[in-house]
């Protein structure tokens, strides 16, 4: 999506009493002059990479520090703590560090809390900074609830404190789920955030502001500012408290609509090398997610991985971004690099294929059959218009599909954002040019703090029909005019039913389909 507004595109609370010093900009510009006094985690806790034995812990200090956590099944912490060592936390990864917690029991609530240690004087204590988890189930006596959305401080509408800041996150957090996908955009890099935006009654959007903000991301300095400044909002801290994150990006992590070899003619930029920009902001968000793979700029790191949450569900995780052909008309009878290059999809076949779980969620950070321009001529995801045979990057998601239905691979199903408004799309072979597929339904949901769009054409090629969808009257609308949405799904541990909601913050649920499991297509 694009970032004008003429184109698409009782828990935790009292660990976190420092959203005045968040607010307060000059105290959290420079941390590593900040070294008097004790460390502290002002930017909060993440939790990542659950399974049934071991999580990732993620925090930020504000100043040089040693990390510890400590776990218990007590929330009180009254028995059985365990204390965990982690690294030291420096600038060469702008204080930030994860931990990696093992030997955890299955399918249990851990409690968990990290402590920052002067690496000097480790008497020197910050305060305890508290987060909890669920580790994944080892038998299928347990339902499985999680939530998706993306695209989050896009189009220039930030945190604003009139509203009090990101409150879907506050009522994403009630749901209680097991964890969230964050299906990209997870921040904008290229969309600076102003102090004040007019709307069209005449009434005005607060923004907090940043430095960081205040510009499009170059430097590396710039793409980590980005990151920290969703971290100022008090809902989404006390969310990464409480939900794990399953986090993958799409393209406004590095700028719009960005491809590898591209070079930036926008006037905005000094750095006009796409793959130099992409560098710097995967480096940043290894560092601001709990990824082991992707820390400290690690090369061999990947974004496309396959989260196993117990026996009823796999996700996974796709990198449409990182290996694709450029942007294109998208026509070509040809196209052996496609949208995932043929390594991931030779992957995604092969961790399908092996998958035993009841359900297998494909998290895809662009949509397949929705039509998103690219200027003029070109276009940005899968689809390109044309409603017949397979084309461009759509041959190669015709050889997933086909794939799946040949190596009768059951309950699949797939998640996406991207566009900025919320749809259930159902994909049927008697409605397609291709027919060489069994059935399957494509959710949309987000943004979870962005502007709304309204909804896109479908490309005919591989039969999508449109069962439910809701979106912006005008483009670009602020989240106080079209709240934001997400997705929730459910999977009953009894039935193996899975249920999808889709949501929209303040207004319930818009929309339900439960699917059976054990069938290839549906």
């Amino acid at each position: 999506m694009a970032s004008t507004p003429h184109t698409r595109r009782t828990l935790i609370g009292g660990s976190l009493a420092l959203s005045s010093a968040l607010l307060a900009a000059p105290a959290l510009a420079a941390p590593a002059l900040a070294r008097s006094g004790r460390p502290n985690a002002l930017w909060g806790v993440q939790s990542g990479e659950i399974t049934a034995h071991s999580a990732t812990v993620w925090t930020r200090a504000d100043r040089p520090a040693r990390m510890y956590v400590e776990t218990s099944p007590s929330e009180a912490f009254r028995y059985a703590v365990r204390r965990h060592r982690g690294p030291l936390l420096g600038p060469s990864g702008d204080f930030t560090g994860t931990t990696v917690l093992r030997d955890l029991p299955p399918g249990q609530q851990i409690h968990y809390r990290v402590v920052l240690a002067d690496p000097d004087d480790p008497r020197r204590t910050g305060e305890p900074v508290h987060g909890t988890f669920r580790t994944t189930p080892a038998s299928r006596r347990h339902d499985v609830r999680f939530l998706w959305s993306g695209d989050l401080a896009g189009q220039g509408w930030g945190i604003n404190p009139d509203l009090g800041g990101y409150r879907v996150f506050d009522e994403m957090r009630l749901r209680d789920p097991d964890f969230f996908l964050f299906s990209g955009d997870t921040i904008y890099a290229d969309g600076p955030i102003q102090s004040s935006v007019t709307l069209r009654d005449g009434t005005v959007w607060r923004n907090v502001t940043t430095e960081e903000k205040s510009k499009v991301a170059e430097t590396l300095a710039e793409f980590r500012g980005n990151f920290r400044y969703n971290l100022l909002d008090r809902n989404l801290r006390d969310f990464n408290a409480q939900v794990p994150v399953l986090a993958q990006w799409d393209d406004h992590e590095v700028r719009n609509n960005w491809y590898p070899g591209q070079l930036i003619e926008d006037p905005r930029y000094t750095v006009k090398e796409a793959d130099t920009l992409a560098a710097r902001a995967r480096q940043a968000f290894g560092e601001y997610f709990p990824v082991t793979d992707l820390r400290g700029g690690r090369a061999e790191g990947r974004m496309y991985r396959v989260m196993r949450y117990g026996p009823l569900l796999d996700v996974f995780v796709l990198d449409m971004r990182t290996y694709r052909d450029a942007n294109s008309p998208g026509t070509q009878t040809e196209d052996p690099i496609g949208i995932l290059g043929p390594e991931q999809l030779a992957w995604v076949k092969r961790e399908l294929s092996r998958s035993r779980a009841t359900w297998k969620v494909i998290a895809a950070d662009m949509p397949l059959g929705i039509v998103v321009p690219d200027g003029a001529a070109n276009f940005e995801a899968v689809a390109q218009g044309d409603p017949g045979a397979p084309l461009g990057r759509e041959l190669q998601i015709a050889e997933l599909l086909r794939h799946i239905k040949h190596q009768h691979i059951t309950g699949t199903l797939w998640l996406t954002a991207d566009v900025h408004y919320t749809a259930a799309n159902h994909y049927a072979p008697e409605r397609a040019a291709f027919t060489d597929f069994a059935p399957f339904w494509e959710f949309v949901s987000g943004p979870v703090g962005a502007g709304g769009f309204p909804s896109g054409r479908l490309d005919a090629t591989f039969g999508p029909q449109t069962a439910y969808v809701q979106s912006a009257s005008v483009a670009n609308m602020s989240p106080s005019e079209n709240p934001p949405y997400y997705g929730e799904v459910d999977i009953d541990a009894g039935s193996g039913e899975l249920t999808v909601r889709l949501r929209r913050q303040g207004g319930g649920v818009l929309f339900t389909r439960t699917l059976q499991p054990g069938r290839v297509g549906q």
